[in-house]
């Protein structure tokens, strides 16, 4: 690349994404936009509301959704509980509400299981991880993931996440999940770390690790893994590491929640910028 690649990192949403933002972006030099869902708290209306804002980008953008997005309350507290039966009867509308929330966000590429060239990027692309993940060891949505992928276990997902790796023509990669890999520590405020067990924990996802070692093993270069999920504010107080650099890889959590909040007198609103130049990355956590 002869000159340098801006893209923005937009973190769980949760309702936070106004006018502002869209007028931001849209005046802005990035290249591209990623966000790594959450549209919505708890309802799906929630993220319906905030979908078609994010339609008025004139950018580029790329978002994969989140435990939140598409899910009813319900559905939702059936997957934390690990309810079997009813994880299976409470998925049966989420085929229409994602179609409908594809449709409100418009322009804006929904990801998941995919793999999409870097506007400008020449060498580089985006490989989307799994939808709708939650953290830990189960694979969340189960019924959704094998109706649309053909995913029905963890093997089975970390088996494509490889595949799209393997047939992706480019050689940098930047992987965008909605929940971080596993492997980057075990402790309550670790980048996606348990913070809500006494046990604390590693809470990252083993098919996402399997693919960026993969990736590393195929020679491919791995710039960034862009994630979210688990928030910078740490339960029983504290702040979670949010960027660390790990074999030459930037591993971002971009999770920033609330992104829009007031400090000293001001209303600050929260993205990442990663700019990428001749293979290197600088990433600049910005409150504008």
């Amino acid at each position: 690349m002869s000159k340098p690649l801006h893209i923005a990192l937009v973190g769980d949403v949760h309702r936070q994404f106004d006018q502002r933002d869209i007028a931001q972006f849209n005046q802005s030099d990035y290249d591209l936009l990623l966000c790594t869902g959450d549209l919505s708290n708890r309802w799906h209306w929630e993220g319906m509301a905030v979908a078609p804002q994010m339609a008025r980008l004139q950018k580029p953008t790329l978002i994969i959704p989140g435990n939140h997005d598409t899910l009813t309350l319900p559905q939702l507290v059936a997957e934390i509980k690990q309810w079997p039966r009813l994880r299976r009867w409470l998925a049966w509308g989420q085929p229409r509400r994602l179609r409908q929330w594809q449709r409100a966000l418009g322009p804006v590429q929904v990801g998941g299981y995919s793999v999409h060239p870097v506007p400008g990027g020449d060498d580089v692309a985006v490989v989307v991880g799994r939808p709708f993940a939650m953290g830990g060891s189960v694979l969340h949505c189960q019924p959704q993931l094998k109706r649309q992928f053909g995913v029905g276990t963890m093997a089975e997902s970390a088996a494509r996440l490889c595949q799209l790796v393997e047939q992706a023509p480019q050689s940098q990669l930047i992987f965008l999940a909605h929940n971080g890999p596993m492997g980057l520590g075990s402790r309550r405020d670790s980048i996606w770390g348990n913070d809500f067990h006494p046990d604390q924990g590693d809470f990252g996802d083993a098919d996402l690790w399997e693919a960026i070692a993969f990736a590393q093993a195929r020679g491919k270069t791995v710039l960034a893994v862009v994630a979210g999920h688990m928030h910078h504010h740490v339960n029983r107080k504290g702040k979670r590491t949010w960027h660390l650099v790990r074999d030459g890889i930037h591993f971002i959590n971009a999770a920033r929640v609330p992104r829009i909040f007031e400090k000293d007198g001001r209303t600050h609103h929260h993205h990442i910028r990663l700019t990428i130049l001749a293979g290197e990355v600088t990433v600049t956590e910005l409150l504008t």
